[in-house]
């Protein structure tokens, strides 16, 4: 055979420490070039020079990268695995003092409310006290690390468990696969600029009142976009005499007790927040643009909760007037009403802008083209089953800081965008749903995974997603703990071992 005219397919394991495992196949002919699995160090690699890309590409040579990522949530730990194993250095900032981003819990809220003084003292979590996932944790789950229940009386074994069960599966992820030793903890990022010169990142973070500089060739922000609170417009709000919050700093139902709420929004937190009001408030109000699985009006099973349109306008009074010419008395009226995507750290000098909650320029909703690929984002798109994709996107962008897998040009990247920007604008799609991926995350999973090379996005994960609309519809009220697919949780046992 002649050697450079194969086309390989590289498979690597982390195996202990800083050792890989390489396994080489011939894809034209499927004939195993090496046979066994060979174990060699990190450091041997320039004596295995070369990684294939795609059909059409010249090999380049394999690099390692000294990368940062922003962030240790689930983005950020598996953007650090999937860096590691592709053979780049890790550095993983982290304000906490734990993995788990998102899904650490605190009481703790933030000094205003409502989440607009830029003064305030600010809250990572948006988690309430007796949120569940409104997924069954088998769809959650990374690749090769199944998100099972424990058998452990300390832990959560529940299909859809409590908000403290995904923290502790994300710490059990972090300690198998050694991410805790990339992680500095306690660290706030700054500042991150491209330094034009060196053609590299500078980043100023802070630690207990210390500021240090340094330098990256790369740069993969992942600090989830859940904590700046996005605010609906009211009008009248600044003359009305009630209280307003946003559930960002709702944690658990006590403070409402006997008052007449009105949530703004019908997602899924809003949907969970005003069941739980209604067992200790006056009366509760929601107020939705949309309906998805309920009617307006009074709702089922409720003597005090129910469903009206958006608010036309609140007075002087203290009414909350509806646009179905309802109106309450209102106490406090809580925003649930979404998130801002928010990098105040990030400096691009207008290549990177939020316009409406559309982060962009991004090819892929990863890759700023004007700065690709030593700039890239993991986890911006929403509607989606998270983990998993979050893994997929950091395998991209690892293979493709390696020079493993080739991007499109910046020229080829813009125009994708463009294409992808009129496509929304023909379909009617607003500008803040430019992420909104539901029933396109398998598409874009699957083209991710083609990129990657790695097994198609599972079939099982987006009929759990599809099994449990269809239960909520069922059982609104109970659709978590009335799982009527058992076979789907028992296919994903036997594809994971």
């Amino acid at each position: 055979m002649n050697m450079d005219a194969i086309i390989y397919q590289i498979q690597k394991n982390e195996y202990g420490g800083n050792s890989i495992l390489v396994k080489a196949t011939c894809l034209s002919c499927n004939v195993t070039l090496i046979s066994s699995q060979i174990k060699i160090s990190c450091a041997s690699l320039p004596s295995f020079p070369f990684m294939p890309q795609s059909p059409g590409h010249a090999p380049q040579p394999i690099v390692s990268r000294h990368v940062a990522v922003i962030g240790a949530g689930a983005a950020g730990i598996v953007t650090a695995r999937e860096l590691r194993r592709e053979g780049h250095s890790v550095v993983v900032f982290e304000r906490g003092d734990q993995v788990g981003g998102l899904w650490v819990y605190t009481p703790n809220v933030e000094s205003d409310p409502i989440g607009l003084d830029p003064t305030r003292t600010t809250v990572h979590s948006s988690l309430y006290r007796s949120l569940r996932t409104n997924l069954p944790r088998d769809s959650m789950g990374f690749s090769d690390y199944p998100f099972v229940a424990k058998d452990d009386p300390d832990r959560d074994p529940r299909l859809f468990p409590g908000h403290r069960e995904v923290m502790m599966y994300l710490q059990d992820f972090a300690r198998e696969f050694g991410i805790d030793e990339l992680v500095r903890f306690e660290t706030e990022v700054v500042r991150v600029g491209f330094v034009e010169e060196e053609e590299k990142w500078k980043i100023k973070s802070k630690q207990r009142h210390k500021e240090t500089d340094e330098i990256f060739d790369a740069v993969v922000v992942c600090n989830g976009h859940y904590t700046q609170p996005l605010v609906s417009h009211v009008p009248g709000i600044n003359k009305w005499p009630g209280q307003q919050m946003h559930s960002h700093n709702y944690r658990d139902p006590k403070p409402f007790q006997d008052q007449v709420v009105v949530l703004i929004g019908n997602s899924s937190s809003a949907f969970d927040i005003s069941r739980e009001l209604a067992g200790v408030a006056k009366e509760v109000h929601i107020a939705a643009r949309t309906v998805k699985y309920e009617t307006f009006g009074k709702q089922p099973a409720y003597d005090n909760l129910w469903l009206h349109p958006m608010i036309k306008n609140v007075c002087e009074d203290g009414s909350v007037h509806f646009q179905d010419g309802s109106f309450v008395i209102a106490n406090i009226i809580i925003h649930c009403t979404g998130y801002k995507y928010h990098f105040p750290f990030l400096e691009t000098n207008g290549f990177v802008i939020v316009d409406d909650n559309r982060v962009g320029p991004l090819y892929k909703h990863i890759f700023p083209p004007a700065l690709a690929p030593w700039l890239s984002f993991v986890g911006i798109p929403f509607q989606v089953i998270t983990f998993p994709m979050f893994e997929l996107q950091s395998k991209w962008i690892a293979g493709v800081l390696s020079n493993r897998i080739t991007l499109p040009s910046q020229e080829e990247m813009m125009e994708d965008v463009k294409a992808f920007y009129s496509s929304l604008e023909a379909s009617g799609t607003p500008k803040r749903a430019t992420h909104a991926l539901d029933d396109k995350q398998v598409k874009y999973n699957n083209w991710l995974a083609g990129q990657c090379g790695c097994p198609a996005y599972e079939d099982w994960r987006m009929e759990m997603y599809y099994a449990t609309v269809k239960g909520r519809l069922a059982h609104l009220e109970s659709y978590r703990d009335e799982w009527e697919t058992q076979h789907l949780v028992l296919q994903a046992y036997e594809d994971f071992i």
